[in-house]
């Protein structure tokens, strides 16, 4: 069946491998991607389905109600898949005021925009929310977050994520609008802005540079193949139960500091240097301000009502990581000059 599936964030880390398997995968949705192109939004991520016939890209402003409103007027949108944030901890506690606009407010809006061209015909329509495990705050030792936690957000950046949260169950209860959340854990993968930890540490390692670890080192956090996260992006948007909440994770729970020493051998062995070559670059610099202890999601929903479930062992998933970066040293350059951001102007501008 024919749908028409906007998809914000689509240039992002998470955003363009959902885009690319959507497109991929349904050749009979038109995907519309949205995406701001702010700092983290590469089309570059998204080359090789530029031209596919169902794939249309759309710069604008998820904060900006004009703008989307001309936008759901241009297309009648089945469903919203909503991936566009600010997601990086540390850029919200420099700036939160950025992460309440962009969290909070850009999802009122979109929530505004479906109700207002949905209100007529609800049936067969979905606003799909993506949201992160951080608002469930920190664990102990023991324990998983469930989806029943009770939230706790301890960043602004979780905090934003958590006020979007509520906004889309508040318009799921009060005006009846049929939506989906899920919470993910840590994300690793090809694509990602190396800002994060893991292409961070790659980059660092491959150029001799420092790798630094907040701490000791020892806040543990599960971490999710990104593709499996797509696929459970999928998943839940065609199974899952309207109104529901579906928690994702890797089942795979690593310290910070067993992490880098894993991808320190990793990379010592893709690049001939003797073992324990670039564990001599680990430099632990001061702790995050605020910063979490442990995240571990609880993912058994998902897999007994949906059947889903991660493909991937962490060691295996990290082996592809590495290799990708290795393999694409030309888009990490392109991020690490600012290059990436003309690619918009080169490609689509001219359109």
């Amino acid at each position: 069946m024919q749908k028409t599936i906007l998809i914000t964030g689509g240039a992002g880390f998470i955003g363009s491998h959902v885009v690319r398997l959507f497109v991929n995968r349904y050749p009979d949705y038109l995907i519309v991607n949205l995406d701001a192109l702010t700092y983290a939004g590469n089309l570059q991520n998204l080359q090789d389905v530029e031209d596919k016939t169902n794939y249309r890209f759309v710069k604008g402003d998820i904060t900006d109600e004009v703008f989307l409103r001309n936008i759901f007027e241009q297309y009648t949108f089945d469903s919203v898949i909503h991936l566009a944030a600010e997601s990086h901890v540390d850029r919200s506690i420099m700036d939160p005021a950025a992460f309440v606009k962009t969290n909070i407010l850009g999802t009122i809006q979109l929530l505004n925009a479906c109700r207002e061209q949905w209100k007529t015909q609800p049936e067969g329509k979905l606003f799909y929310h993506i949201s992160t495990d951080e608002v469930y705050g920190s664990l102990g030792a023991e324990g998983f977050f469930t989806e029943e936690t009770r939230y706790d957000p301890r960043s602004p950046y979780s905090a934003s994520k958590a006020g979007s949260d509520h906004l889309v169950r508040a318009y799921h209860h009060t005006y009846g609008l049929p939506v989906v959340i899920s919470n993910c854990s840590n994300n690793y993968g090809s694509h990602q802005f190396p800002e994060k930890l893991i292409p961070l540490a790659i980059h660092n390692i491959q150029n001799n540079l420092p790798v630094p670890v907040y701490g000791k080192g020892e806040n543990i956090r599960d971490w999710l193949w990104v593709d499996d996260h797509a696929k459970a992006i999928d998943t839940i948007f065609h199974k899952g139960k309207t109104g529901a909440t579906y928690n994702i994770g890797g089942f795979n729970e690593w310290k910070n500091i067993d992490l880098i020493h894993l991808l320190c051998r990793i990379m010592d062995r893709k690049l001939d240097r003797q073992p324990g070559t670039s564990a001599r670059l680990i430099t632990f610099v001061k702790d995050r301000a605020g910063h979490d202890l442990r995240y571990a999601i609880d993912a058994t929903k998902l897999n007994r009502e949906l059947g889903w479930s991660p493909s991937l062992q962490f060691e295996e998933g990290l082996e592809k990581t590495v290799d990708w970066y290795l393999h694409n040293e030309a888009w990490l350059r392109d991020l690490t000059s600012g290059a990436y951001q003309r690619y918009y102007q080169q490609q689509y501008e001219k359109r």
